[in-house]
């Protein structure tokens, strides 16, 4: 009964996660098919892939240091709030002018959203529980990626879109409910909120560089895991046309591959859950990211829908162990009264990088073979991967991956 009553609130809010990721992916499906049939434009598709990146190029300046001085539990309801409304008002936009506006504020408010739940999880879960919660979320996201596709699909295809985007918001109607009941589990006092001036944003900016620059271990773990993302990130932008017009497969091949990646996730964030206290951090970081990467190396130089199922379900097995332990890693190392701005500034980073990609695979991919990017992408990120592993199992860096409260950090 005890046990039960310590999950009570985390169980809450895994569930208003998950929730909101089923939305997600409803959301994913619905408006690249939504903006394809108003537009025909495969450009206009295309370009939902850049918004994202872009908008945090703008927004993760100063989101750190709005978020890391308020309630990260408000910060959340907000989010969802902000999402349910906006996507409910999409069947109404008038021209495409307007849906690409919507689009923006949606984007704003995710990239609120993940500084603000990475720090809430770290408030709100033990060190000694975060393992098996960040196994448990990364189940949550996995069924997330196959229930929410098929739903939002279904939902097309039997009704309409404007019915799907109203359901869509609900679903992060919910996940706010959710919130709401959870504690608040931080003492703001408004009174001694800064104001969001360009002289507090630089300051903070000097609190992450300092906290970098004494934590050189841990920021290059996080940036090296980053660097790696974004390998994973360029790949997965070529993905249908690789499978299509490299290999030959068709659309319906294709679908059949990201449910059976997601049923590999799936099966791993079982195994994980169950048997969470079996794997060390440093195991499933450096297994896991050497494994995904051999996913994307099989994928890579794949010739058949037979050798692409190989990699596919080695990627999505293994990049649960992978993302579950680097979460952890993450929430156990940075202090959780900076960590709103240590995020922020990491995605920066990563966004600069992705938009980088976007154009640069994209020029490549016309200018060389498609096959030789994929590959030579594929071989630098397993060369990466292992250098990387080699960091994580070193053995005089134990300390930065003890799972108990008598490890160094603060909070």
């Amino acid at each position: 009964m005890g046990k039960l009553k310590e999950w009570k609130d985390p169980g809450i809010l895994l569930t208003s996660i998950a929730i909101a990721n089923i939305g997600d992916f409803i959301y994913l499906i619905a408006i690249n098919i939504i903006v394809f049939q108003l537009t025909g434009s495969a450009a206009a598709v295309a370009a939902l892939w850049i918004i994202s990146p872009l908008t945090n190029i703008v927004t993760k300046f100063w989101t750190g240091s709005f978020i890391d001085y308020r309630s990260k539990r408000k910060v959340m309801i907000t989010t969802y709030v902000i999402r349910a409304v906006f996507i409910s008002l999409i069947p109404f936009a008038p021209n495409m002018i307007v849906v690409y506006g919507i689009l923006i504020v949606l984007s704003i408010s995710n990239s609120f959203f993940h500084p603000a739940s990475m720090t809430y999880v770290t408030i709100m879960v033990p060190i000694e529980k975060r393992k098996r919660f960040n196994s448990i979320r990364s189940f949550a996201s996995s069924g997330a990626f196959i229930i929410g596709p098929a739903v939002g699909g279904a939902l097309l295809f039997m009704y309409s879109y404007e019915l799907t985007l109203w359901i869509n918001a609900v679903l992060f109607g919910v996940a706010a409910l959710l919130l709401l009941v959870l504690p608040e589990k931080e003492s703001i006092d408004k009174n001694k909120i800064p104001a969001l001036t360009i002289s507090q944003v630089v300051s903070d900016f000097t609190v992450v560089k300092v906290f970098l620059v004494e934590n050189r271990y841990v920021s290059a773990i996080y940036l090296g895991f980053t660097l790696i993302m974004i390998f994973s990130f360029a790949m997965d932008t070529q993905e249908v046309v690789f499978t299509q017009r490299v290999i030959g497969l068709s659309e319906i091949d294709y679908s059949l591959l990201v449910s059976i990646t997601g049923i590999g996730s799936v099966v791993s964030a079982i195994l994980l859950v169950v048997f969470s206290t079996k794997f060390s951090l440093r195991v499933m970081i450096s297994i896991g990211l050497i494994m995904m990467t051999i996913g994307y190396v099989i994928y890579a130089f794949s010739w058949s829908f037979l050798s692409i199922v190989v990699g596919f379900l080695i990627l999505g097995f293994f990049s649960v162990f992978l993302n579950a332990g680097i979460m952890t890693f993450y929430q156990n190392n940075v202090p959780a009264h900076i960590m709103g701005r240590v995020t922020s500034i990491f995605q920066l980073i990563q966004s600069l990088a992705q938009v980088l990609c976007i154009l640069g695979i994209g020029i490549l991919g016309d200018v060389l073979s498609l096959r030789l990017v994929i590959v030579s992408l594929a071989l630098v990120m397993l060369i990466t991967s292992i250098i990387y592993a080699c960091l994580v199992l070193k053995s005089n860096k134990k300390q930065f991956y003890v799972e108990s409260s008598t490890s160094k950090i603060l909070e």
